[in-house]
């Protein structure tokens, strides 16, 4: 999802309601403060969960920021994000199998960290190209929708109309694919230091069977 700050005290019952307990927040340190407009949440309700914090880059990182501009916001940078700062990555699989009780991730907008680390997740759990490409655009959909009526602009992002969206839904659905197939998933935890019982958590997460 995005900002957790954007959720009602309703919606963090309803959250543990369902089972959630850990919520992993992919956002750089600077990015993490209320904003005026974000509801009141009572202390008590917030602290039934546990709130770890991994970011999946490092902002200063100066090849990142020329390949990145403004920021991570396309799944045709993704193949980059895990070259450059694979630990990183590795650490949110392994912040997910070490979570008690269900678990939320959540970047800024729930898009492209959070898609980013979604279709690797649905990948190790044997998702096909739809679910995982779907799940982007609902994503994209998600925020667009939120930049129409959202009280705080958006210092690069605006709403986007239908046929400019369906355009640019298409060719990211492209890039996020290609980043699926290419970076293997099972092996790129196992080659940056995810454990075989990590694995097994994650698999047993997601619900996924011990073959893929």
């Amino acid at each position: 999802m995005g900002r957790r700050e954007w959720l009602t005290e309703t919606g963090w019952r309803q959250a543990y309601d369902g089972g959630i307990r850990t919520v992993i927040d992919l956002r750089n340190p600077e990015e993490i403060r209320r904003r005026d407009t974000d509801p009141r949440v009572g202390a008590a309700t917030l602290a039934a969960f546990d709130v770890v914090h991994a970011p999946t880059e490092d902002p200063g990182n100066s090849e990142f920021r020329a390949l990145c501009v403004p920021y991570l916001n396309d799944p045709a940078s993704y193949p980059d994000n895990a070259r450059i700062f694979p630990g990183k990555l590795a650490a949110v699989f392994k912040a997910v199998a070490a979570a008690p009780g269900g678990v939320v991730l959540h970047c800024s907008a729930g898009r492209d960290r959070s898609g980013m680390v979604a279709a690797m997740l649905q990948d190790l759990a044997g998702a096909g190209d739809d679910a995982i490409a779907g799940a982007y655009e609902r994503a994209m959909r998600g925020i667009n929708e939120h930049h129409r009526v959202s009280a705080t602009p958006h210092p690069y992002e605006r709403y986007l109309p239908e046929d400019v969206l369906a355009t640019l839904i298409t060719r990211r659905r492209e890039s996020l694919l290609h980043f699926v197939r290419q970076v293997k998933t099972e092996e790129f935890l196992g080659r940056n230091g995810v454990s075989v019982a990590e694995l097994a958590a994650l698999r047993d997460k997601l619900g996924a069977r011990a073959d893929g």
